[in-house]
Order: C-alpha cells, then structure tokens, then sequence
C-alpha cells in the first residue's frame, strides 16, 4: 500500500509542486486548501490520478483525514506581500490555529510533520548572511508583522510538540523561490517585473534598488525540501539561493530577457521591507548534501515562458479582493 501524504496549501505555487514530486515519488497524495491564494489551475492535472485526492478545506478549522497519514506538509499560508496585507487576521490564524490542527492531526496519525517557514522570521536582518541561529530583527506591529510573526509562532508550537509530545517535526525556512505557477499579481519582484514587462509597462523598483534577494528555483527548493522531511533534523534549515542580487540589477536581468524596452522607475520603500536576504545553506549543505543546481539564466527563461504563455486576461488579472478577515 502506498504511503500517503497530505499537503495542505495543494493547491498553492509550492504546494502544487510538492503534490507532482509525491506523486512521481509513488505517494498517495492528499492537498488540501481553502483556495483562497491557491488555484485549482495548479493541481488539475493531478486529478485524474487514483493516486491523488484533492479536500476543499480551511486548516484553521478542524482537520479529519480518514485512514492513515505517513507524513504532512503544512504550506498552508498567504505568501506575499499584496496577500497578508489584504488579509492580515487569516494570515495570522492559518500560521497559528492552522499550525496547532496539523500538529495536532500529526500526534493523532503518528505521522512526521515538516513546517513551511520562512527568511521573514529574520526581518531586516542584521546578520548578512542569515545562519539558522541568528534569532532576527522583526517588527511585531508594522504591517509585516501579521506574517513574520505568524511564522516565528509556527516554528514555536512545532518544536513543542517536538519536545513536549514527541511529534517527528521539520522545519523549512524557505528564501525567495521562482518558477511556474507563481501569481502574476502576487506584490513580489519577480512575477511583478516579468508581469509589467509583458503588459509594456514599466518596471517598478521601490527604493533606490540597492536591497538584495537570493532567488531559488521551485525544482531546487522542492528537492532540498523532500531531503529535509526525510532527514533526522528537528531544528531549522535554511534551504534558498545563495547566489544574491541587488533588485536594481535583477529589473535589468527581466529587461534583457524579455527585450522589453520599458523603463525601471523608482518608488519609496514599504515600511520594514528588508534590505538584504542571502541564506547561509551550510546546514543543507552537511545534513542533507543539497545545494541548488538551476542557474538563475536558465530559471528565469522557463518562468518567462510560462508567463509568456499565458491567456491575456491572465496578464490583465487584477489581484484577488478579499472580504473575509472573520
């Protein structure tokens, strides 16, 4: 019988590849997602699989899976900025009442629990680059702080029910990530300068384009994910691209892609937007012989491809309104 694994955020840009590498791995895959970031687009391929199920289902709200459960990824969360600021209360209750149900579904099926944190629970670091130990420089009530905060409560609970309950838990801190089935709309650099390009408009840069981001591609990221969940490591790995680019540099690496012939112009900085991100990946490196294999070259020309490819009204899409901070 195969093993089975369930995923909630299936249906996310993350969650979506972690359900292809599962299935491809022999998994019986169940995703889960309330589908308010996630995109059924992203997982449709997957259901004529008998291998596949697919729960419509809010994580802050009670979770029942019949049947065993070998292992769970919990991916459930807004993930950007124009998200966790239009839904700061559910940004806040997926990372703490999402977190304490899959915990707790965990201890029930006897199943190991790998967690999705973040670089964010560094905040504007202090410490270049960032090392698992460094403990961060976070805002708890700027406006990042409805996601930072969330997910330095998440890796809290997850390592008390480690320590207090005995619960197999892993934990993910996952750097800027790329690649298809990223929202165009979603407020982050890449989509956003790849989207403006495309639409012929220009790219915009908040600052003066000097603050730094290392970006990983998605088949990267999963890879050193699915070698964390198999490992024997319960504290923290980083797991990003160490390779670090000014965002000034990268807008010019999106113009010469796309030979767009667009200006880059220049608006303030958003409150506590950090000023440089660049993981320290020696810990993946020792305890799970991973480092990422995609040049940047070469992920940034299949991510522009996808988004290239896409149905014009998809370019034109304006990012989802939500009304519902309960």
């Amino acid at each position: 019988m195969s093993k089975r694994v369930l995923i909630t955020g299936g249906a996310g840009f993350l969650g979506s590849h972690l359900c292809d590498r599962f299935i491809k791995e022999g998994y019986h895959v169940i995703a889960m997602d309330n589908l308010v970031t996630g995109d059924l687009k992203n997982i449709e391929h997957l259901f004529p699989n008998k291998n596949f199920e697919f729960y419509y289902h809010d994580v802050t709200k009670f979770i029942h899976v019949p049947g065993k459960l070998d292992y769970i990824l919990h991916f459930a969360s807004p993930a950007s900025p124009i998200d966790y600021l239009k839904i700061p209360i559910q940004t806040l209750k997926v990372g703490a009442l999402g977190t304490h149900n899959c915990l707790g579904l965990a201890k029930e099926k006897g199943a190991r629990i790998l967690v999705a944190s973040t670089s964010e629970v560094y905040g504007d670091p202090l410490v270049h680059p960032q090392t698992e130990e460094y403990w961060g420089n976070v805002n708890p009530v700027g406006p990042r702080g409805v996601y930072d905060e969330a997910k330095r409560y998440m890796e809290a609970i997850t390592m008390a029910y480690h320590t207090f309950h005995g619960v197999e838990t892993r934990i993910v801190r996952i750097f800027n990530t790329y690649g298809p089935r990223m929202r165009l709309n979603d407020g982050r650099a890449l989509p956003a300068f790849i989207g403006q390009a495309l639409r012929g408009e220009d790219l915009t840069v908040f600052g003066d384009g000097s603050q730094t981001r290392s970006f990983c591609y998605v088949d990267d990221l999963i890879e050193g994910i699915y070698r964390l969940l198999m490992s024997d490591y319960a504290n923290p790995v980083n797991v990003g691209n160490p390779d670090e680019i000014s965002l000034k540099d990268f807008a010019e690496e999106v113009l010469k892609l796309t030979g767009s012939s667009v200006k880059i112009v220049y608006k303030p900085l958003p409150a506590d937007d950090p000023k440089q991100r660049k993981p320290d990946i020696s810990k993946a490196k020792e305890l799970l012989g991973w480092e990422p294999k995609v040049h940047r070259s070469e992920g940034l020309k299949i991510t522009y491809d996808y988004f290239s490819a896409l149905p014009p009204d998809e370019l034109h899409k304006q990012p989802k309104e939500f009304n519902s901070n309960k």
